[in-house]
């Protein structure tokens, strides 16, 4: 935790800076520690444990920016330290449209608790970690021939954050995380090694699920067994809930204000238009208590809030910090996105897979990119081929290709199954005439 002799130091930085010739300054200290463990097989393969401990200063001067770091937070060492990065500062091109937040968007404590910090974290016994990696691998571990190898793999991080700006602003964040993989390889006919994994992740240790993580990365690995190409096509395909951001992720990219005012975005002068099916809506929800990505401000200090980004395919929202507002001659809304949730249909995902009559679902995804300022893409993906509602047969090494505008207005339906242990609570999602290129 930041003691107050840490806190400071940081406002005693700021005033230090603003001393010896900057105009504003914001100083940040973060403080971390972190655990993991990698379990393979029968034996603790890995383990490392590290804390840090940092200082971030972003520096005002003359029309001109620099951000510094450093882990000597001692006042006399600060002191050289602040003074070369004014002068290194000094040497950069001048840039007005970098300043501080309007203070009056800034957040304004009034004590309220997000519950992100888990107290037992430092009294959770190493022993106890290392025995759930241990657990997680006896699963599955030696239960069936064909199984090569199986790896858990534990983690854990408490950070605290500590915020101050010249120009009024103070707040601190403080939250904890637990997680744990499993990744199954399995040995099947032929030079093929498929293999799969799962895991789950909490804010509080409690919360973690402990048991069956190892068991659902064989299931998925037994799924990929036999996988094949069909032939290119058309068809529909069911995003399965635990891939189905990442065809999300190319549109969130394109709402950011840097990717706006470099014009290297699809979705510059689309506020008000339609960018995806009318069955899709997401609200950018921040203050979800218990929930990874929940913050009560951004990376520059401006209070959040529930915002609709996306309503019924319509886009409401952009993600502009204070740099690009001013670039863009627009107002600045947030740096970005907190906790995403998307609306839910009134299917699950079974009444989804039995509604294809030929399609495919999509289980991982392998590679690939997408062209920010148009929107094409390519993705190599993998996952079970579906007819008639009923799983056929494993595929890989296909590609889907075409543009995200496009794909997006092909929704058909929302699933009602997001997973909620993560920032992105998107759950499955049907698409149609989808582009998938095999033999």
């Amino acid at each position: 935790m930041i003691n107050n002799k840490e806190k400071d130091i940081a406002r005693w930085a700021v005033e230090y800076a603003l001393k010896n010739g900057c105009s504003a300054a914001r100083v940040a200290i973060l403080k971390s520690d972190s655990n993991s463990f990698e379990y393979r097989d029968k034996q603790l393969d890995r383990l490392h444990q590290s804390s840090e401990n940092k200082l971030y200063i972003e520096l005002f001067t003359d029309g001109r920016y620099g951000s510094f770091s450093t882990n000597r937070l001692e006042k006399n060492e600060l002191q050289y330290f602040i003074k070369e990065g004014i002068l290194s500062t000094q040497f950069l091109a001048q840039d007005l449209c970098r300043q501080l937040p309007d203070p009056k968007r800034y957040y304004k404590s009034a004590g309220e608790d997000l519950d992100l910090y888990d107290n037992s974290f430092y009294n959770i016994d190493t022993q106890n970690k290392i025995e759930l990696a241990r657990q997680t691998v006896d699963e599955v571990y030696g239960k069936r021939a064909d199984i090569i190898s199986v790896t858990a793999s534990y983690g854990d991080a408490c950070s605290d954050e500590y915020m101050v700006a010249s120009n009024g602003f103070e707040g601190e964040n403080r939250d904890t995380a637990f997680s744990i993989t499993a990744e199954v390889t399995l040995k099947t006919e032929g030079d093929a090694r498929p293999e799969s994994y799962w895991y789950d992740s909490s804010v509080y240790w409690n919360d973690l699920i402990k048991k069956g993580i190892a068991s659902e990365a064989l299931n998925r690995v037994l799924r990929k067994v036999g996988q094949i190409k069909i032939q290119s096509g058309k068809y529909n395909m069911l995003l399965d809930n635990s891939v189905s951001s990442r065809l999300l992720s190319p549109m969130l990219s394109a709402l950011r204000g840097n990717a706006l005012h470099q014009k290297n975005s699809f979705l510059i002068n689309k506020i008000g238009q339609k960018i995806t099916s009318d069955k899709f809506t997401l609200i950018d929800s921040p203050h979800m208590h218990r929930s990874f990505g929940a913050r009560w401000f951004d990376g520059e200090g401006v209070a959040t809030s529930d915002r609709t980004i996306i309503e019924n395919g319509i886009l409401k929202f952009y993600y502009i910090d204070t740099y690009s507002s001013l670039k863009l001659n627009m107002l600045p809304t947030v740096t970005s996105p907190s906790i995403l949730v998307a609306n839910t249909g009134s299917s699950n995902f079974d009444s989804l897979l039995k509604s294809m009559d030929k399609g495919i679902w999509v289980t991982g995804f392998n590679g690939g990119n997408c062209n920010p300022t148009t929107g094409d893409f390519s993705f190599g993906v993998e996952g079970i081929y579906v007819e008639k509602g009923e799983c056929t047969q494993p595929i890989g090494e296909m590609n889907i290709t075409g543009n995200i505008l496009e794909l997006w207005a092909n929704l058909i339906e929302t699933g009602n199954d997001p997973r909620n242990n993560s920032a992105a609570r998107i759950p499955s999602l049907l698409f149609g005439d989808v582009n998938f290129s095999g033999l």
